[in-house]
């Protein structure tokens, strides 16, 4: 792949209206949201949204989530129910996709929906992306921006490392405040959790009155984040380790010690927003395995969790 000139835009130097228009003419801008910077382009342009595939090295089967600014952009797509209406009420703007039926004539590109009948529809709370969507007043398809399968980037520094030359502008907007993906609920009949992320699913089933069952497989992804091995350091990945082993580097949680730790007091909100940096900034030390301390399966430690396991899958 060529190489571009990637641009940093700053917001306070007219880096949104720059990153409109970049987006509208087909490009790619890479911006920040409350879970991680996302690689964005018009979801309703088919050789943008290839363009993040080619430049992530992402798999064409793997859907990507449309970024909408509110309620009333998300029904421009998808179709709307009473359900999606008391979920998206109780929790957009925030770190919550809902997989909807995509409508009729809605112009999305099928390299965003991988060819499914369901559109992965998200607000994210981010003042920037906020301001960006308006700005591009459309869809914008934004998987995570960094090279497919490797760590999530949760400062722009995270995306230059991996995307520099490869896309057209980076939106600089500081670092992330949730730091792990959005959680993806699915509503198409039935509620289902197709991935746990930013927004705690005890919160989803406390509002729905019910368990949520587990959906989606790596073989045949509905939504993303699916994939059997992804949000991989280089280094290799051991999870519930106590003491680091021979050649191994520890990352610590509460009482777990480590070489950095994601909190010492046990605090999941701390860990979730530490996770990817944590996971950077050990890679960058050449640490040939990273072993990880026990992480409760509550709260946001399931997404947590299911980044590492993820992380630690064979490649």
């Amino acid at each position: 792949m060529s190489q571009i000139q990637t641009e940093r835009l700053d917001p306070a130097s007219g880096g949104v209206a720059r990153a409109a228009a970049l987006l509208r003419a087909g490009g790619r801008v890479a911006f920040p949201t409350e879970t991680v910077y996302g690689l964005g382009a018009d979801a309703c342009n088919g050789t943008a949204v290839a363009g993040i595939y080619s430049a992530k090295g992402r798999p064409s089967f793997n859907p990507l989530i449309a970024h909408v600014a509110d309620i009333a952009m998300a029904q421009r797509y998808v179709i709307w129910d009473d359900t999606a209406d008391r979920v998206a009420q109780a929790f957009w703007p925030g770190p919550l996709t809902l997989v909807l039926p995509l409508r009729d004539g809605a112009g999305i590109s099928p390299l965003v929906t991988a060819g499914l009948s369901t559109l992965a529809v998200r607000v994210p709370a981010h003042p920037l992306a906020q301001e960006l969507l308006r700005a591009v007043d459309g869809p914008l398809a934004a998987p995570s921006a960094n090279p497919s399968g490797r760590i999530s980037p949760t400062v722009p520094e995270h995306v230059l490392a991996g995307l520099d030359g490869a896309i057209e502008a980076v939106l600089i907007g500081g670092a992330c405040e949730v730091g792990v993906e959005s959680t993806i609920l699915g509503l198409a009949p039935a509620p289902v959790l197709l991935r746990p992320g930013g927004l705690p699913v005890e919160a989803l089933e406390a509002l729905l009155g019910e368990r949520l069952a587990e959906g989606g497989s790596a073989e045949a992804p509905n939504a993303p984040g699916q994939l059997l091995s992804h949000y991989a350091p280089q280094a290799g990945l051991r999870m519930n380790a106590t003491e680091a082993r021979e050649g191994e580097v520890l990352l610590g949680f509460g009482p777990v010690g480590g070489a950095c730790t994601l909190s010492a007091n046990g605090d999941l909100h701390e860990a979730a927003a530490r996770l990817f940096g944590a996971l950077h900034a050990l890679d960058g030390q050449g640490a040939r395995v990273i072993a990880v301390a026990p992480i409760p399966e509550v709260g946001l430690g399931r997404a947590i969790n299911d980044r590492l396991r993820r992380a630690a899958a064979p490649r």
